[in-house]
């Protein structure tokens, strides 16, 4: 497969899945080619044997047997339909992260890629990832449609404004792969570029320690600047935001009911929707309640949560769900009871609870 690679241009294949897309590629290629040939055969061999030799010589009629007819349409059609399948089985696995993924939270924007790790650091251009272990991006776009494309990881996925979707590689060995921006997304779209820096387990592990090895990390954007939240990781630095932005007026970490839906448990847990839609509450799942919170109500509770659109940062996201994902198992506790609200009336501001009715 290396000389079709090299013949095509194709990079070297780095992640866990590149070389079975290589190898349909393959599949693809060869028999478009082996029948474009035979039909480009069929064709110059028509055309010298069945060439009008005098003036009003006529073309024989041909008549194929019904056999030769079935066996042609369900050749094709069986092709196709095993592509499909071998294609699906990929998409599948390509868009599925492996459990215990490590979960970076990618922004990107005119022109740059900004990364969020668990540990509250932020790199920018730069993805700094172990090698031999799964990696799960959760991505947004600040302004316009950008793609993230790493040619030697074989993946490419769109990141959209205001949806957050997620994807996963595994680098197959230490090593720098380039990232590029596959969509074009203004003037300068072609220097958007960044790449994966692959590091050993090793070395990866004294990088998190932050020893001096590796590309140079600031501290996650806590609204002060780079280093002002400290040595906080995301679960602590998402308890910030989430008194910061007044996201505990309405939920709760302890089970406790209130406006909003608990995050006690909440992550990974399926959820009845108005209407009775059911979704699990993942990655793309959380996000996209925070950005349009509308789209998806949980059944039995009010449309009262506004968009935080444009107010929360990448790094304020993925603290969030870093600490609604920490509170998956944790202890319901007695604690206090919270007050109930009622929704008493509607506004041109929006609607109003007030205290002291039923919870809803």
């Amino acid at each position: 497969m290396d000389w079709l690679r090299a013949l095509l241009y194709v990079p070297e294949a780095a992640s866990s899945v590149a070389d079975r897309v290589d190898a349909l590629h393959v599949f693809v290629i060869t028999v478009t080619m082996v029948m474009a040939t035979y039909v480009f055969g069929a064709a110059a061999w028509f055309a010298i044997r069945f060439h009008r030799r005098r003036e009003g010589q006529l073309t024989e009629e041909l008549r194929p047997s019904r056999f030769h007819e079935i066996a042609i349409i369900s050749g094709l059609t069986g092709t196709f339909v095993l592509w499909w399948v071998l294609g699906y089985e990929q998409y599948v696995t390509m868009t599925s992260p492996p459990e215990g993924a490590q979960t970076v939270y990618l922004e990107a924007k005119q022109w740059m890629w900004k990364f969020t790790y668990d540990d509250g650091r932020s790199t920018n251009d730069v993805l700094v990832v172990p090698a031999g272990k799964p990696v799960k991006l959760v991505m947004s776009s600040r302004d316009v449609i950008h793609s993230f494309f790493v040619p030697q990881f074989r993946m490419k996925q769109d990141v959209v404004p205001g949806r957050f979707v997620t994807t996963w590689f595994e680098a197959k060995a230490p090593g720098e792969y380039a990232i590029l921006c596959a969509e074009y997304c203004g003037v300068s779209h072609s220097r958007m570029r960044g790449e994966v820096v692959a590091l050993s387990p090793e070395a990866y592990a004294s990088w998190r320690r932050g020893d001096g090895s590796g590309p140079a990390t600031t501290r996650a954007d806590c609204g002060g600047g780079p280093g002002s939240c400290g040595d906080a990781d995301l679960v602590t630095f998402g308890r910030e935001v989430a008194a910061k932005r007044a996201c505990v007026a309405c939920h709760s970490f302890d089970g406790q009911r209130h406006v909003g839906p608990t995050w006690r448990g909440l992550f990974g847990a399926p959820r009845t929707l108005a209407g009775g839609k059911r979704v699990v509450a993942d990655e793309a799942y959380l996000t996209r309640s925070m950005m349009e919170p509308l789209a998806d109500v949980v059944d039995g509770y009010p449309p009262l949560m506004p968009s935080y659109q444009g107010q929360l940062s990448a790094a304020e996201t993925g603290a969030l769900v870093e600490l609604i994902k920490s509170l998956r198992d944790a202890p319901e506790s007695p604690g206090v009871a919270l007050p109930r609200l009622e929704v008493r009336a509607v506004t041109d501001a929006g609607v109003v609870p007030s205290r002291g009715g039923p919870s809803p």
